[in-house]
């Protein structure tokens, strides 16, 4: 793989001369994209969150752009392997990516042998948003904040877990950082997916979660868990009474999962274009939102593709630094 400094100069340079030097396709063929179904990839697994995003707008999309789109769950890796068989397809706009932070921003830095360059093997179409991680412990856990669990923590030194849906994950890199700020000691347990770690927290079998918002927003309002901080700048309308890391002076605390559609590199510009069209029409359209926002998804980030590659140079090497720093390797 080559190193990242090479991944963010030319992730730049194909901002500056527009998506790569991308191959243009004839006037026909652009005026009549669509013309057959389009694959949009999931690189996880059904009823997560990434599924429920791409789920929720496809439908709209398939109304917009004349054909259908068709959901293809191909999870493994913390989703690299769906976004290699993106990264391999014929950059025509008939295969695309349901881009997510893990496999297009931190996992290349923490696997080993990531058959793609994240940097140049993609074309960034539209940047759908962020959802935050949520600090969840079990609700019989004797803490109700940030500070009483830092202090438990110190109290009880590598005894206390945290899991996460896999190595190399945000909440993998969540939890680490937490605990390096926090300045204590804890143990990871990664698993396949959020799922069995909700499991395990709420059987006590790990002590907390650094997760993504929607598969605990229900225990959350059960009672089931309790949340103690989330990671967006200001709180959240759906949690209005759990702070923010910052509030809690875990400060610098930036991991999230956010969520794209990408392409193959090399897509012309003009279908880029309208798929972008399509995206934002349906993610703007009301009945969506609505979807989209009891995922807790927040929609602020860069607003054309141009600007969603700049995005990704910066998140890359962010999560390199990150990476290093924790020391975060595969196991």
């Amino acid at each position: 793989m080559k190193t990242f400094s090479t991944w963010v100069m030319r992730s730049v340079a194909c901002v500056a001369v527009g998506m790569c030097s991308a191959l243009p396709l004839s006037a026909q063929t652009l005026q009549n994209f669509p013309t057959k179904p389009i694959r949009l990839i999931v690189g996880f697994a059904p009823g997560g969150g990434t599924d429920i995003v791409a789920r929720a707008i496809a439908p709209k999309m398939s109304e917009i752009l004349g054909q259908n789109i068709i959901i293809e769950n191909k999870s493994g890796a913390a989703g690299t392997i769906g976004a290699d068989l993106v990264a391999k397809s014929t950059p025509d706009g008939y295969t695309l990516l349901m881009g997510h932070s893990n496999s297009n921003a931190i996992s290349p830095f923490v696997l080993t042998n990531v058959p793609y360059n994240p940097g140049t093997d993609f074309t960034p179409i539209t940047y759908l948003g962020y959802v935050p991680n949520v600090l969840v412990v079990k609700s019989t856990l004797p803490v109700n904040s940030v500070a009483q669990l830092i202090s438990l923590a110190k109290a009880n030194p590598g005894q206390m877990t945290y899991g996460s849906s896999g190595i190399g994950s945000t909440q993998h890199l969540a939890g680490a950082l937490f605990s390096k700020i926090a300045g204590i000691s804890m143990n990871h347990v990664p698993y396949k997916g959020s799922g069995q770690a909700i499991i395990d927290l709420l059987g006590g079998q790990i002590t907390m979660n650094f997760d993504t918002l929607p598969p605990n927003l229900q225990q959350i309002r059960q009672g089931n868990l309790k949340a103690l901080a989330i990671s967006t700048p200001k709180r959240l309308a759906l949690l209005p009474n759990v702070p923010t890391f910052n509030e809690v002076g875990i400060v610098g605390f930036d991991v999230t999962n956010w969520y794209s559609i990408m392409g193959p590199k090399n897509m012309d510009p003009a279908v880029v274009n309208k798929i972008d069209l399509a995206v934002k029409a349906a993610v703007n359209d009301p009945e969506i939102k609505k979807t989209l926002d009891a995922q807790g998804l927040q929609p602020e980030g860069p607003a054309t593709p141009a600007a969603f590659s700049l995005f990704l140079a910066g998140e890359l090497a962010k999560y390199q630094r990150l990476v290093k720093s924790l020391n975060i390797k595969a196991e």
